[in-house]
């Protein structure tokens, strides 16, 4: 380690310790998110400033740093399929009537995939308003070699239907979907967690006895995955704080410059669909200014993370504890919207890039049966987008070739893939947390909430 590294590696090392001075002096978690988003932003800026961003020092001081932000994404996502598990299970089990779950389920669906489509016509008008295109776009080496990339996974993708995609849901083997083998894993595992619930509550009217054993059992399992996610949770402003520092310092402003007018634009639909969750909620009763305080360290994760998945736990826990949604609704939107309806990675990308290339094909981006069509596809496709980093890549290989168009523009936008990707994973993290809120408020009088996890 050089001098250079060690004297950054401090630097990172004071910050931490000021974040842990601020949860001394009773700063709510938060705020203390808060000041390490600025706080990691900062330092990471002064970073490439410094050094550049092809310096071997810098390099060196993100290897280091990482040991805090990866490490921080990987303890989440080791509690993702352990509560999913039980938290679903002890969802179902808790029900009077197992036909209740149905109908959970079912609105929770119809929320995200109809916010899908309002995000996809959000994508297509702010495209066309901006004037965006994919004539004279310039393919450089790294994007070239990106594209073949493209062009091999997108080949596999192309020979699935959407019986496929429905099938990939069903678990076969729950222990290699506990490990996250497949990308719809989290789909199967609600689904396992689902169906063992179901037995547990036909047990129950056989055999009371052993019924409220099993009942109990889940209860005290889920009781020790809470503990452990809240401990994890705890950890989140470092984990943030080494995330910002990565994003700022490893982006290059060249090539934010190169493409700004389709970074403007999709930050400007982003904001225009988080207006449109303000607009359901406040329809709904909840007021959108105390709601996005209450779930703005869960945003801020996802936004630094770029993993739907990776949140969920965060998500969970937000809406049981700060919004007071019904356990059983909390965990399907969370894990729903994790692969499901995606508004940000699978509406308004996909939608954008359609209208940019549709007319180098000779094709009105502006027809309404292009329009209808590219809308439609878009609904189909949300189902099954993996909720990790990349998601919206996945959602463009399904949506692009379908609509008969090429995939070279994926490859043309990856350079500047993460800054937007940032803000696309907390929009679809608040897509599934207002399909929460939104569903518990429709089903008020048939669900209760269910006891408030204690950390």
């Amino acid at each position: 380690m050089t001098v250079a590294v060690l004297a950054n590696v401090a630097i990172v090392a004071i910050a931490v310790y000021a974040l842990v001075m601020l949860r001394h002096r009773g700063f709510s978690l938060s705020q203390r998110v808060l000041v390490a988003l600025v706080i990691g932003a900062g330092i990471g800026l002064a970073l490439q400033l410094v050094y550049g961003v092809a310096s071997d020092t810098l390099a060196a001081t993100l290897a280091w740093s990482d040991i805090l932000g990866r490490g921080y994404v990987s303890l989440l996502q080791m509690v993702v399929m352990p509560l999913i598990l039980v938290s679903m299970t002890v969802a179902v089990v808790r029900l009077d009537h197992a036909s209740a779950l149905g109908k959970i389920g079912g609105l929770v669906i119809a929320i995200l995939v109809g916010t899908t489509m309002v995000a996809a016509l959000i994508g297509i008008g702010v495209a066309a308003v901006f004037g965006l295109s994919a004539e004279g776009l310039t393919q450089g080496a790294r994007e070239l070699a990106h594209a073949a990339t493209l062009d091999d996974r997108q080949a596999g993708l192309a020979e699935l239907g959407l019986t496929d995609i429905l099938l990939s849901f069903i678990p076969q083997n729950i222990f290699a979907d506990l490990t996250g083998a497949r990308p719809t894993s989290i789909i199967a595992v609600v689904i396992f967690g689902v169906l063992a619930g179901i037995a547990g509550l036909r047990l129950t009217a056989d055999d009371a006895e052993r019924g409220q054993a099993f009942r109990s059992f889940v209860e005290t399992a889920q009781a020790v995955v809470l503990r452990l996610v809240r401990m994890v949770i705890g950890l989140t402003p470092y984990g943030v704080l080494a995330l910002m520092l990565r994003v700022t310092a490893s982006s290059s402003g060249e090539d934010i410059l190169s493409l700004l007018g389709f970074v403007v634009a999709s930050y400007i639909a982003i904001v225009i669909m988080f207006a449109v969750h303000a607009a359901m909620l406040a329809a709904a009763g909840t007021p959108p200014i105390g709601y996005f305080k209450k779930v703005w360290p869960t945003l801020t994760f996802a936004f630094g993370s770029r993993s739907s998945a990776a949140t969920i736990p965060l998500n969970v826990d937000t809406q049981i504890n700060a919004l007071g949604v019904a356990s059983p609704i909390a965990n399907l939107s969370a894990s729903f919207g994790a692969t499901i309806g995606q508004n940000g990675c699978a509406g308004i990308y996909p939608a954008m890039l359609a209208v940019m290339i549709a007319p180098t094909m000779g094709i009105d981006p502006l027809d309404p049966t292009f329009i209808a069509t590219l809308v439609g596809v878009i609904a189909i496709s949300s189902f099954g987008v993996a909720g990790v980093g990349g998601g919206a890549t996945l959602s463009a290989l399904i949506v692009l070739p379908a609509m008969g168009f090429p995939i070279a523009l994926v490859a043309l936008l990856i350079s500047i893939e993460p800054l937007v990707d940032m803000a696309r994973t907390a929009l679809n993290v608040n897509g599934s947390i207002t399909a929460g809120v939104l569903t518990n408020k429709m089903l008020d009088v048939a669900v209760q909430p269910s006891e408030v996890s204690q950390a």
